[in-house]
């Protein structure tokens, strides 16, 4: 029986009783107020979590790129929201090949990005479901006005390629949701219906019932948890799933330990100091070149020794998992099984 000590290090591991309540938690909200749960795969990127997800009733799955989708379609995901603007003849010719094969919805933001992809959808003989992207404080993609949305609205249903469908926002919030009720009670005068409100986030996920209009969530980094949530106090530490099995390879002076993982493990998403470290709480990860990890242990009392297993919490969890080729699911440290991440570096 093999425990998560005898693991060759660095390894990406979880908590798969962690990982199952977090899903259910997360599940039972949304059921609770008839909100549609659609994980976003980009956490996790493995297609038997996705299914797992699926069983528990979410309504589909988001992939933030077509690589993703495409490894979710192979394995029979039949419900895939692309929330990410498709532009140029190559995305064009994959999501077509996807559309033939699966319920496809796709998102734009302007006349520029939706326009060639209807043409070349309607070439095909394809329709496919479509969503605006409506901005958030974010300042990233997204229309700006209502009246525009209403505009690329009455464009998308005008065309033979593209179907309305709907909005989406990343993240729903406080500050996002009211462009979002704004650009509904514009669609509905101009006599234009949206099914679909798609928010987004899962620091946000649990206040989604509190934005009319919504239908339902993506969300993805909920089922693992990570130290940026921890330290935001959007999750506890018996929340996090996700955690990095390494050893110390150095300890150079009384103050720092070399471990075996560095920017190639644990990506270096969200700065330092990066990490938890479980073991000893007082010790911060403070720098890392692609192979090492440089950490403070000056304020430990009992200080790591060479060869000894550490277990970090990461920043982030979806930079984390994609730095890695498989995934260990354990139950009180007994090794369960080993999932590939199927989707790792599919950013095409």
């Amino acid at each position: 029986m093999q425990t998560i000590f005898d693991l060759d290090t660095p390894a990406l591991i979880v908590d798969l009783d962690v990982m199952e309540t977090n899903l259910n938690r997360l599940q039972n909200y949304c059921d609770q107020h008839g909100l549609g749960l659609r994980p976003h795969v980009k956490t996790h990127k493995i297609p038997d979590l996705a299914r797992q997800q699926m069983k528990l009733g979410a309504v589909g799955i988001a992939c933030q790129k077509l690589g993703e989708a495409e490894v979710m379609v192979e394995a029979g995901l039949p419900d895939i929201l692309i929330p990410y603007n498709l532009v140029g003849l190559h995305k064009y010719e994959r999501l077509a090949q996807l559309a033939r094969r699966a319920q496809i919805t796709v998102a734009v933001d302007s006349l520029e990005v939706a326009r060639p992809l209807a043409g070349y959808l309607h070439q095909q003989g394809l329709v496919v479901d479509t969503i605006i992207e409506v901005t958030s404080e974010l300042n990233r993609c997204g229309v700006t006005a209502a009246d525009d949305v209403v505009e690329l609205a009455r464009t998308i249903n005008t065309t033979h390629g593209l179907r309305f469908q709907g909005l989406m926002v990343y993240p729903s919030s406080v500050q996002s949701m009211p462009l979002v009720t704004e650009a509904l009670a514009a669609l509905h005068k101009a006599g234009l219906e949206a099914p679909m409100i798609s928010g987004g986030s899962s620091p946000t996920a649990y206040r989604s019932h509190e934005f009319p209009g919504l239908t339902e969530i993506r969300v993805g980094t909920y089922i693992f948890n990570d130290w940026s949530y921890l330290r935001s106090g959007i999750c506890g530490l018996e929340q996090c799933a996700l955690k990095v099995s390494v050893t110390v390879i150095s300890t150079p002076t009384s103050e720092r330990a070399i471990i075996d993982g560095g920017t190639k493990t644990f990506s270096s998403d969200m700065g330092y100091p990066m990490g938890y470290v479980v073991e000893y709480p007082e010790a911060q990860i403070y720098q890392m070149s692609e192979e090492h990890g440089f950490v403070d242990v000056s304020r430990c009392g009992h200080k790591p020794k060479v060869g000894e297993r550490l277990t970090v919490i990461p920043n982030h969890a979806c930079g984390t998992l994609n730095m890695h080729d498989v995934l260990i699911g354990f139950r009180n440290d007994t090794v369960e099984l080993q999932w590939e991440i199927a989707a790792r570096g599919k950013i095409r």
